[in-house]
């Protein structure tokens, strides 16, 4: 089990040598526009790091949608994040499940998920994630995700699973025992992100507070990390500096004693 943080993609080696971590997760566009990333001058140096590299798609991408405005550059973007993502030798490529109009049936999403992955071709895994708000999110609701697995099933196309643990209690799901109920869905968790909520279950609200902070019992986040038995990658704040650091030598003290 490799266990790291969301860095600046500015340095991100040097970021993942100061938190030792095994891991880290970076985006490499800004997450709030659909310019496509650039190319980078480490990405020799990336991919024959011994530090994992995953790759976050902008935040915009919502491939799930019926609105052709915003699927179809959806799409344009997230092929040149898996581009980009494929020239650092990235392990995975998270992306949000999106949602669907109000008005419109859940299942349209379910099948823009299919067909987008069809037509996709990458040796990187496309890892989904679960979000935490929204009454029409794909990904929200364990339910969902379950059916959309259904759907997407046997594509060549290589995906998985991303469960946070924040989008997991602010979706109004419990954390204690998520792990096996997303099994029981889907057979397989790829990457955890590992953090605590500032609000209450089923606010709907995607706050990350640092773990042992916020309103998710702490024993239960260490018991996804034990249970998911995947790579954890901390999104937690950090307003001072070491706080991934001291979050990862805690992990991992736990899961030494444990």
């Amino acid at each position: 089990m490799r266990i790291g943080a969301h860095v600046r993609a500015t340095d991100p080696l040097a970021a993942a040598a100061e938190r030792e971590a095994d891991i880290v997760q970076l985006f490499l566009s800004a997450p709030q526009q659909f310019k496509g990333p650039k190319v980078r001058d480490d990405a020799d140096e990336l991919r024959t790091s011994q530090v994992g590299i995953y790759v976050h798609a902008p935040y915009l991408i919502n491939v799930a949608t019926p609105n052709n405005r915003v699927r179809h550059p959806s799409r344009q973007l997230l092929e040149k994040t898996v581009r980009a993502a494929e020239a650092i030798g990235a392990e995975g490529v998270i992306v949000h499940g999106g949602h669907v109009g109000a008005d419109d049936d859940i299942e349209v999403g379910f099948g823009h998920w299919r067909s987008t992955l069809e037509r996709l071709e990458t040796s990187v895994p496309i890892l989904i994630e679960n979000t935490a708000g929204g009454d029409n999110a794909i990904a929200r609701h364990f339910d969902r995700i379950g059916r959309l697995w259904e759907v997407i099933d046997g594509l060549t196309t290589p995906f998985g699973l991303c469960l946070d643990t924040c989008h997991t209690h602010a979706g109004g799901e419990d954390v204690a025992g998520s792990v096996e109920r997303i099994l029981a869905l889907t057979g397989r968790i790829d990457l955890v992100h590992l953090n605590d909520s500032k609000d209450a279950r089923g606010s709907g609200r995607d706050r990350h507070q640092n773990l042992g902070k916020g309103e998710i019992d702490l024993a239960a986040l260490v018991d996804v990390v034990r249970a998911a038995d995947a790579d954890v990658i901390l999104e937690t704040p950090e307003p001072d500096g070491g706080e991934h650091a001291g979050e990862i030598a805690f992990l991992r003290g736990q899961l030494a004693t444990n």
